[in-house]
């Protein structure tokens, strides 16, 4: 049920970073999105009612057991870590642009 309430989550937006309050990873990747003008949606599991069954809903999805848990344009991106080296490479605008998540931009395609 819990597994499925995140697929519900992550289809129904561009962006999902599913998190916690507390946690200084997943601080830092909702200051990069931010930064980057990204739309998301932040699920804070640690004030959620069924955020730790959420939780385990995405280590058995993913497995990925830790947070953030970022989903970009429906799939599955992984932690901070994988995002921020995602920007470096600089393959998380292309992302977020395509997936609608940045204002303003749309995604092109090359003929």
């Amino acid at each position: 049920m819990a597994m499925q309430k995140a697929k519900e989550i992550v289809n129904s937006e561009s962006v999902v970073v599913f998190s916690k309050t507390y946690c200084p990873y997943c601080v830092r990747v909702k200051e990069l999105l931010q930064q980057l003008g990204a739309k998301f949606k932040a699920v804070e599991l640690d004030t959620e009612s069924d955020g730790s069954q959420i939780q385990s809903g995405l280590a058995e999805w993913t497995g990925q057991r830790t947070v953030p848990n970022v989903f970009i344009g429906g799939n599955h991106i992984g932690g901070c870590d994988a995002t921020s080296n995602l920007h470096k490479d600089g393959k998380l605008v292309p992302l977020l642009t395509e997936a609608g998540a940045i204002a303003g931009k749309t995604a092109t395609t090359s003929a």
